[in-house]
């Protein structure tokens, strides 16, 4: 296989472009069904749980999440940060990227959902720092969960990848992660440089080193050993993305991590995501068993 290195502008333009390589349906037609499943899903969930939405975390404008909490008398319950996709271009719409995954696991977690602020106001740096601000402020403030678990699909799983990469000396708490989920995500941001995903990004080389989980392996060892990491990757992904969700895998694989590789048979970039609201799906059902719930 070639080597990302070698390959031409448009050919890497279209390893970094999932909806391009659905076994399912068109570009246009993945991407219109993705948006649709989720705003479908997103009510659903909201009719099943008592929500907070808009809930400021940090000083920033676009620093809210959305809370969604199980009908459930016991506080002690595990807290899921859940990242959404999109290749970094968060943008706020009438409803959340991410919650139709809610209705089959509602029950039984809180979850909390992070609204980015939209791009190009930040840059990856500033994102970054955001996100992991905002895993602090969370622990602050529901001191009284059982466990703190992430799951990020695409951008969102290179940002919980980032999170448990951090140097927490640097901030007031160092969270305890139990579980981390990184679904179809990029962990070498190096590739994308020269294509149309850094045009609003505008990274330089200098900043996408030091934004890429591949290359924080030492400080991922030091803050997240304890924590059980499962990398997902779709059957229909690109090539480059199973490549890079293979290869971050060997490496912490390597490192005497807990992690755990999955391949999800018949599935793209978008429904690999899209099906945790099944119960009876691969990833829900691990979902659960790491979570102590199935």
């Amino acid at each position: 296989k070639m080597h990302w290195t070698k390959m031409k502008k448009d050919e890497l333009e279209r390893q970094y472009s999932p909806s391009r390589w659905s076994h399912r349906m068109s570009a246009d037609d993945v991407i219109e069904d993705h948006v649709k499943a989720m705003k479908e899903g997103t009510e659903r969930a909201r009719g099943l749980a008592q929500t907070l939405l808009n809930v400021p975390y940090g000083e920033g404008d676009g620093e809210k999440l959305d809370a969604y909490i199980p009908s459930t008398n016991s506080l002690d319950v595990p807290l899921v940060i859940y990242i959404h996709g999109g290749y970094w271009q968060f943008l706020r719409s009438s409803f959340v990227q991410g919650s139709w995954l809610f209705h089959s696991l509602i029950k039984v977690w809180w979850w909390l959902l992070l609204v980015m602020t939209p791009l190009p106001k930040v840059d990856m740096d500033l994102m970054v720092s955001q996100v992991r601000r905002s895993v602090v402020s969370i622990v602050q403030q529901y001191s009284h969960i059982s466990g703190l678990y992430l799951c990020g699909h695409s951008a969102g799983a290179h940002l919980a990848a980032m999170v448990l990469s951090t140097d927490w000396s640097q901030y007031s708490i160092a969270p305890q992660i139990k579980g981390a989920f990184l679904v179809s995500g990029v962990y070498d941001l190096l590739p994308i440089l020269s294509t149309y995903v850094n045009e609003p990004l505008k990274m330089t080389e200098e900043v996408a080193l030091r934004n890429s989980p591949s290359k924080l392996l030492p400080q991922l060892k030091l803050s997240s050993s304890s924590c059980h990491i499962v990398v997902a990757v779709a059957e229909n992904d690109s090539p480059e993305f199973r490549k890079q969700s293979g290869e971050y895998y060997k490496t912490l694989e390597a490192l005497g991590l807990n992690v755990t590789m999955e391949d999800v048979a018949n599935t793209d970039h978008f429904n690999i995501i899209e099906q945790l609201v099944d119960e009876q799906y691969q990833l829900t059902k691990l979902l659960l068993k790491t979570m102590g719930k199935s």
